[in-house]
């Protein structure tokens, strides 16, 4: 793990968000993976991933980390939003609290297995919880039934299964089964 660097993504850098999200949505994992198809971000337009990028790389509402390999290539990424409570989340319900939400977790497959995504789960997790007015009361993240594989890591991470379960929403095609659902994880703040 030594040889990668992990850091927050720069405003600048959306060319580089969009390749890694095009490549973890060419993923055999993806649909399971994740709420969005290739062909819908393939159609996204530059002015897109240039509001992503820069939306991401300050303030408090989302913080995208990557592992950036000695060659420059990222390997891998994980974002952190920030739901605050009163508002609603993707799924549309209610946020009871002020909570962060993890989202696009991905390591290249040759990456995996090094020690990457314990390192952006660790730079997520510190962010998130040096947020000030107000703190984070927890992070949370949800998990397709048909992951077990990304279940297992959060678990050894420390995440939690809260009992909370979503239908995956009807507008996303995922693994072409509509009863799919996503089991929601949290870890409390230390």
């Amino acid at each position: 793990m030594d040889q990668y660097v992990v850091r927050a993504v720069q405003g600048d850098e959306w060319e580089k968000v969009k390749e890694l999200r095009i490549a973890a949505l060419r993923d055999p994992a993806a649909p399971v993976a994740f709420l969005e198809t290739l062909a819908q971000a393939e159609s996204r337009p530059d002015e897109f991933w240039q509001d992503r990028a820069q939306g991401a790389s300050h303030g408090r509402h989302a913080r995208q980390f990557v592992a950036e390999a000695p060659d420059g290539q990222w390997v891998g990424s994980v974002t952190v939003l920030v739901e605050e409570g009163g508002t609603s989340d993707f799924f549309e319900r209610a946020v009871e609290r002020t909570q962060g939400h993890v989202v696009g977790v991905f390591v290249r497959a040759e990456h995996r297995g090094t020690g990457v995504t314990d390192a952006l789960f660790t730079a997520a997790l510190d962010w998130a919880w040096s947020l000030e007015g107000p703190a984070l009361e927890r992070v949370r993240l949800f998990v397709h039934e048909d992951n077990p594989r990304a279940g297992a890591f959060y678990r050894r991470f420390g995440f939690r299964a809260s009992g909370q379960a979503v239908p995956v929403p009807v507008a996303v095609p995922v693994a072409g089964d509509a009863g799919a659902k996503e089991f929601e994880y949290v870890i409390s703040r230390p």
